[in-house]
């Protein structure tokens, strides 16, 4: 059976519009073409889709299961068309986002976002120590996810992670001891953030590695070189979390904020509204999945 969309799309708005002359209305058709299409469509199906009275107009069981796979197919339909529509944005969209954010499948949006604007040129910026919420300020960038400590930065919040100071297991610190610490170079956030807090607590600390690359960050921590600081989704196995049990103070909760750039005028370009639409949509989907969580042990193993 080939059922043509269009014959679909009238029964649909027969049914929404309760009948056949507000139907046709929205379908700037005549009421006779409408009723034609519904014949036709029940002449496909072989049964009757409709109640017909004088005064009301509803779907029969066979309408009603029509319906609800007409609905689907419509969506598809619709969903497929978006997909390879070309977008007439036109235009550069210049996007700054931290190296932790560029997992969860970003670089296969970014590839959707050329594909679906393809008169955009779209510049990226990936970095630990960049100042990305700067550069938005200063509009060198159109829009970017920015990393800070949670509540302190104005845009959309995509998420909301705690940081954790992560070490190898079996990690030995003598407290009276200056503590070993990997970081990247300022202005990373995360590296302000220990220093911080160690300092406020009063624990004697060192540089005993620095690198801009949040895989160099994660390998040092695993050799047990130094501890390190980044959210616990950064973690990975062989890794331990220190807490104040280990003799570390508390860290904050990290927000990661989708912050546009303003034109001249303060207005949000079409291209940069267009990105950061799929950056949003594809957080909120991301969200909506099941997770799965590796098992960790909860404190590390050290020297008193």
């Amino acid at each position: 059976m080939n059922i043509d969309g269009g014959l679909l799309q009238a029964f649909m708005a027969v049914h929404r519009a309760s009948g056949f002359t507000r139907a046709a209305e929205q379908l700037h058709l005549t009421q006779s073409a409408v009723s034609h299409q519904i014949r036709r469509l029940e002449e496909l199906v072989g049964r009757p889709l409709f109640h017909r009275t004088t005064r009301r107009l509803s779907l029969t069981a066979d309408g009603e299961e029509l319906l609800r796979h007409a609905e689907r197919i419509l969506q598809a339909h619709d969903a497929l068309q978006r997909h390879f529509r070309c977008s007439p944005i036109e235009g550069t969209v210049r996007f700054g986002v931290p190296e932790s954010f560029m997992s969860e499948g970003l670089p296969q949006l970014l590839q959707q976002f050329s594909r679906n604007c393809p008169h955009v040129r779209l510049e990226v910026s990936v970095g630990l120590t960049l100042d990305l919420a700067t550069m938005v300020r200063e509009r060198q960038l159109d829009l970017a996810v920015v990393v800070s400590v949670a509540g302190t930065t104005e845009g959309t919040l995509l998420r909301r992670l705690p940081m954790v100071w992560a070490a190898a297991q079996g990690f030995r610190w003598a407290r009276e001891a200056s503590l070993p610490l990997a970081y990247s170079p300022p202005p990373c956030v995360c590296r302000q953030i220990s220093v911080d807090a160690l300092e406020g607590a009063g624990i004697p600390w060192h540089g005993a590695f620095s690198s801009h690359s949040l895989q160099d960050l994660r390998q040092a921590a695993l050799s047990g070189l130094a501890v390190a600081t980044f959210t616990r989704d950064n973690l990975r196995p062989g890794m331990v979390v220190l807490d104040e049990r280990d003799g570390l103070p508390a860290l904050p909760m990290l927000d990661f904020t989708l912050a546009y750039g303003e034109g001249l005028q303060g207005e949000r370009s079409p291209a940069a509204a267009e990105l950061g639409r799929l950056i949003e949509q594809a957080e909120w989907a991301r969200k909506d999945r099941p997770t799965r969580r590796t098992r960790l042990k909860g404190s590390g193993s050290m020297q008193r």
